[in-house]
Formats: C-alpha cells, structure tokens, sequence
C-alpha cells in the first residue's frame, strides 16, 4: 500500500479520520466533488443530511474504482457542509457508517470539514472530495 495514515503524539485522536497521511505512490488521483446523486443524476435523500452524506461516499468509492483506487488509496478528504453546526456531526458519523458498511471499508483519510452557504444546487446538503495515491 502507498498510504500510511496515522495520529502521530502530540495531536489529537480522531475516531473519524487520522491526521496525517504519507503517500508514497506514483500515480495522483483527484476527483471532482461528488455530490447526492445517483449514476442517473437523480436526487438521493433531500432533506437527509445523512442519507446525502452516505450517497457522497458511495460515489467516492465509485469514482476511486474507475482510477484503480479505494478508500486505501485516498490520503484527503475534503467535505463541504452547508450551513455547519456541530449538532450534524452525529449525522455525518451516520452517513460515513453507513456507506462505510455498504463499501466494506473503514474511510479514515484526514478529512477537512468546511461550512459553506450553499453548494450547486439548492437541495444539495454535502459535497466530498478526494485525493489519493497509487503505485
């Protein structure tokens, strides 16, 4: 594996992601923000923050399949998050399960989290993007 993810001393311990990741691979992947749409583009859990978070990594995964990538390739996610409070993170922890049990994987990549005002398009929650490595 080209990735090494960990929670080096002297920072935090993170259930949800490690802190730093050290690629060694050759080959860079980067995907555009992926949203809760299906493979029709039709809308995935309007209103559920939750189920839109699930769709997300659902679509993440199918985007690393189509490099030759998984979850153990990505070494950063970045999540925008309308209108971001704190009492979501349950939600997002369920989505991320939820997609993670779907997919077989543990997604622990460091992950970024930013609140933003909107995204494309006014039903859409969450929008997660990736970038992982591989020989």
């Amino acid at each position: 594996m080209a990735i090494t993810l960990v929670n080096p001393d002297g920072l935090p311990k993170v259930d949800l992601y490690r802190q730093v990741s050290v690629a060694t691979g050759s080959k860079l992947v980067f995907m555009a923000g992926q949203v809760a749409r299906d493979a029709d583009g039709g809308k995935v859990g309007e209103g559920d923050f939750a189920a839109q978070v699930e769709q997300c990594y659902l679509n993440v995964g199918t985007a690393l399949a189509e490099a030759g990538a998984s979850f153990d390739d990505v070494v950063k996610l970045t999540v925008y998050i309308v209108d971001w409070t704190p009492d979501k993170m349950p939600l997002f922890a369920e989505g991320v399960a939820r997609a993670a049990a779907k997919l077989g994987v543990t997604p622990v990549a460091p992950l970024t989290g930013i609140g933003v005002a909107a995204l494309a398009e006014p039903d859409l929650l969450v929008e997660i993007e990736a970038t992982a490595v591989i020989d």
